[in-house]
């Protein structure tokens, strides 16, 4: 009797915590909305980096977030890569020149900057963290090589078993593109800190970056509108590009990997077929039979 008891207290406890928890939640986030659903070039598993999009992303970065976000982990020779915006290695090379980066100390120990080489990684913006808060309000921009892989969101059932389904994996890309977006008046009832901005999509709705995009700002010189949507939708495919540069081989090699799998079944299928052609048991291979004249048959 205590054991059933104890099951089923578990179970009340368990179904009053599944209520407890959305209930709580939605106390906490009512005015955070869904972050819109957007159309990528490298959704999907045969989906693929639209390049002159990735040069205009990293456009916006360099003349709009560079000023405050780092990209650690990303060379000046990765945006040459096969797979990446692709630029020449001459133009890697000129975009390198534009930075500054920290040289070898001289003979003095004196350490002096020298224009960056292609192999080279993106310099930070400031020379320390502390540096980064009070530039920023005390919030400390965070390092945006692997932002659209590293934010995601809700989405909720049934999306989460259709998602499995469909491949979709662009929760980043989208949160990215909202948030980049998703700045508007506050509501009266809104108690706003000093220092932040409003944003639809951003968890608590008060964020320390102020807007960075807005229309106009970036000129192209393709003619992709340059407007907000736009800027955004472009730095945000950068960044995916940036938290995942082999994602078009690693794509290319899934569905080879899939193709061989198919070929690799269908030959043991037909191996299977010709070896066990000649061994196709019928009832009476399975009664016994008496024993042949000198065999020995254990009792």
């Amino acid at each position: 009797m205590s054991l059933k008891r104890s099951i089923l207290a578990l179970t009340v406890a368990t179904g009053l915590a599944a209520f407890a928890v959305p209930a709580f939640a939605q106390d906490h986030s009512h005015d955070v909305e869904t972050p819109p659903k957007q159309k990528w070039s490298f959704s999907g598993p045969f989906g693929k980096f639209d390049r002159a999009q990735l040069q205009r992303g990293f456009k916006v970065y360099r003349e709009v977030c560079s000023a405050c976000h780092s990209l650690e982990l990303i060379a000046f020779r990765n945006l040459a890569d096969q797979g990446g915006p692709e630029f020449s290695a001459a133009q890697a090379a000129v975009i390198a020149g534009e930075y500054k980066v920290p040289d070898a100390p001289n003979d003095a120990g004196e350490v002096v900057d020298r224009a960056a080489r292609v192999a080279d990684y993106f310099p930070k913006p400031f020379p320390n963290e502390n540096a980064g808060r009070a530039a920023n309000g005390g919030a400390y921009p965070p390092d945006l090589s692997v932002m659209a892989k590293a934010r995601t969101y809700e989405r909720g059932f049934p999306w989460f078993l259709i998602d499995i389904v469909t491949q979709f994996q662009e929760q980043g890309p989208d949160y990215v593109t909202a948030l980049l977006t998703g700045y508007a008046e506050k509501p009266a009832h809104f108690e706003l800190p000093d220092g932040s901005a409003y944003n639809k999509y951003f968890p608590g709705n008060a964020i320390k970056m102020p807007p960075p995009l807005s229309d106009g700002r970036v000129e192209y010189t393709d003619g992709s509108p340059a407007t907000t949507l736009q800027y955004a939708k472009d730095v945000t495919a950068f960044l995916m590009w940036t938290a995942e540069p082999k994602l078009e081989a690693r794509k290319r090699l899934g569905f080879q990997v899939m193709i061989f799998l198919l070929v690799f079944a269908g030959l043991l299928y037909f191996t299977k077929k010709k070896v066990w052609k000649q061994v196709a048991l019928h009832p009476e291979d399975l009664k016994p039979r008496d024993p042949a004249p000198g065999e020995y048959r254990p009792h």
